[in-house]
C-alpha cells in the first residue's frame, strides 16, 4: 500500500513541477492558448491512465486556460475524461495546428515526432514562442538559438 501512496505523491509532484513552470513563463493563465503536446503516460501507446497529462489539464483548465491539445494515439481516450469545448478544449490531428496562436507549448510526452518537429514552422505558428518541455526532448540552446522561451524539467 505503502508504493502506491508513493506512486500519487510522484505524480502529484510531477504536475506541480510542471505547473509552476507554466506560471513563471506565463503569470497568468486565464485566456491563454497553450497548446498541450503529447497527452499519453508513455510515448507508443493510448495509455493514459496515471498520465501526467491529467493533473496538468485540470489544474489549466482551473485556472481558466485555454487548451489546444496533441497526441498521436492517445487524443480519442482523453476526449473520454475531457470532452471537447470549443474555445476551451480543442483536439488538432498536428502538432503544427495545435501551436496555432499559442502562447506557449507543453511538451508533456516524449513522441519521436515531437522531438523532430520543424521548430522554424512551429514558431512561425505559434503568438508567442515558448515552450516548456516537460521530457527534456529539446536542446535549450537550440530552441533559444532560434528565438524561443526555453524552460525544462529538472535541468539548470
Amino acid at each position: 500500500m505503502s508504493l502506491l501512496k508513493e506512486a500519487d505523491r510522484i505524480n502529484f509532484d510531477r504536475v506541480r513541477v510542471v505547473m509552476e513552470k507554466v506560471r513563471k513563463a506565463l503569470w497568468i493563465l486565464k485566456d491563454k492558448q497553450i497548446a498541450v503536446l503529447g497527452l499519453a503516460f508513455k510515448p507508443e501507446t493510448d495509455d493514459i491512465r496515471e498520465a501526467p497529462s491529467i493533473g496538468v489539464i485540470r489544474e489549466l483548465l482551473h485556472e481558466g486556460a485555454r487548451l489546444r491539445l496533441y497526441d498521436p494515439q492517445a487524443a480519442d481516450n482523453m476526449k473520454l475524461l475531457f470532452p471537447p469545448e470549443p474555445g476551451r478544449v480543442d483536439y488538432f490531428a498536428s502538432p503544427y495546428s495545435a501551436a496555432e496562436g499559442a502562447n506557449s507549448i507543453l511538451l508533456l510526452t516524449e513522441w519521436d515526432k515531437l522531438a523532430s518537429l520543424d521548430l522554424v514552422k512551429l514558431k512561425e505558428t505559434m503568438a508567442n514562442p515558448i515552450v516548456i518541455d516537460g521530457r527534456n526532448i529539446f536542446s535549450p540552446d537550440s530552441l533559444q538559438k532560434l528565438g524561443f522561451e526555453y524552460y525544462s524539467i529538472g535541468r539548470k
